[in-house]
């Protein structure tokens, strides 16, 4: 795990006990600090590690702590928690901070950090990949995979990339990575900010925390948003933005079928600047791309069946994520719904001509149905596994079922991975 010497003595108040929280107070005793903890189910608070003092933070004296640490989940916009936080002038941090603290006592090594709302996962396992194929120490962190306290210091030389979201860079205050990346900005999350530019500005934190002479790497087209970023990052030289008129285009692209579509045109755009930029050369790019194989839900050939793939993209929770998903596939039996972010399809309406017939299910079964029926022939199938059904018995060769459902899950699952895990049950049972 990460320690510092520089938490030994603290008092750290750590508020949740899932695996970041888990990590998050190993590391902190390992280094020497006093540990409060609290999480509001009790087989959490019975996994804590050994040493850590439970009591409830909801009802202590939040002014006897150095810290507060907690979940990125935590709303800090409207839990009780924050705003007794900031009234004791108690600092609010998350892991990533605290790594960005530890820092200094690791041995020399670079930090990407990918920010963005849609792609970040796919980016991040990228140009770990590629890292890692060109012989480079490298681990990824922050929304993916072991939380990055968790994971063994690398020796110098290496690189730890991090996936962060924007609840993560609010609890940020001092990550200066080498390259930071933003891919996309589009709405959500907005229960949590004021507005979509209050989003935009926390995914923007990424790059005013960097000194000069580190690179950004932005895919955005929005020249606001640009001029933006090359405020905050104004070393010389310093900003990676696609050529005026470029299309993110990678003239390869079909070598590589675990990064097919639109969007990994664009993962594979930010990855080759970044690569670039931490001087990977060429060829041992190349190889990583040719060997990357994907990640589970996003975009996941599961099966080829009688001439039919099957594909799952349950991680596209919202419509901007399916769009690529639409325009990636030639003819679709499109399998949505769930618990609606929005009550619109306008994201994914460009690329309805590649859809034969939609399936929809969950909460949004029934709009989605309304919206989809001028331009396709639509079912509102209620159930993930009616939908299959369905979708294989009208398809024919050459066409695609697609779980990209453009909602999240929570309606009728725990969280998109368990809503792909038995997308890919039952087609393994076709």
């Amino acid at each position: 795990m990460i320690t510092a010497k520089a938490f030994a003595g603290k008092h750290y108040a750590v508020y949740g006990l899932a695996r970041s929280g888990l990590a998050t107070a190993e590391a902190l005793l390992a280094s020497g600090a006093h540990v409060t903890a609290w999480d509001a189910k009790e087989q959490a608070r019975a996994n804590a590690p050994a040493g850590t003092e439970i009591a409830n933070l909801d009802e202590a004296d939040l002014s006897q702590f150095d810290s507060l640490v907690v979940t990125p989940g935590l709303p800090l916009n409207r839990h009780p928690i924050a705003q007794r936080a900031r009234d004791a002038a108690v600092e609010i941090i998350g892991d990533i901070e605290l790594f960005a603290r530890a820092r200094p006592e690791l041995p020399p090594h670079k930090v990407v950090g990918i920010t963005g709302t849609n792609g970040k996962s796919t980016t991040t396992a990228l140009i770990h990949h590629i890292l890692k194929t060109a012989g480079v120490p490298t681990e990824m962190g922050g929304n993916i995979g072991l939380p990055i306290l968790a994971q063994d210091p690398l020796p110098e030389g290496g690189v730890y990339v991090l996936e962060l979201s924007s609840y993560q860079i609010d609890l940020t205050q001092s990550l200066d990575c080498d390259v930071a990346v933003l891919l996309n900005i589009t709405p959500d999350h907005l229960d949590r900010y004021e507005s979509f530019e209050a989003y935009a500005a926390s995914k923007m934190r990424l790059f005013a925390m960097q000194t000069d002479q580190h690179w950004a790497v932005v895919a955005v087209d929005d020249t606001t948003i640009r001029d933006k970023i090359f405020d905050l990052n104004d070393g010389p030289g310093a900003l990676h933005i696609p050529n005026e008129g470029e299309s993110i285009v990678f003239a390869d692209q079909d070598e590589f079928p675990s990064l097919q579509g639109p969007h990994n045109a664009q993962n594979i755009w930010a990855a080759e600047r970044v690569c670039g930029s931490l001087g990977i050369d060429r060829d041992a790019f190349e190889k990583g791309l040719r060997t990357y194989p994907g990640l589970p839900h996003r975009m996941e050939r599961v099966r080829e069946k009688d001439g039919v793939l099957f594909v799952n993209d349950s991680k596209a929770t919202n419509p901007t994520a399916t769009a690529p998903a639409l325009a990636a596939f030639p003819s679709i039996r499109w399998i949505l719904g769930g618990r609606a972010k929005t009550d619109e399809l306008d994201e994914c309406a460009p690329h309805f001509a590649h859809v034969r017939s939609a399936y929809t299910i969950g909460e949004a079964g029934e709009l989605f149905a309304k919206l989809l029926a001028p331009h396709m022939p639509v079912s509102n199938c209620e159930t993930l596994e009616n939908a299959l059904n369905h979708a294989a018995e009208d398809s024919q060769p050459g066409d695609t079922v697609l779980l990209s459902p453009a909602c999240a899950s929570f309606d009728q699952f725990k969280d998109f991975e368990q809503r792909g895990d038995r997308f890919r049950d039952l087609v393994g049972a076709l």
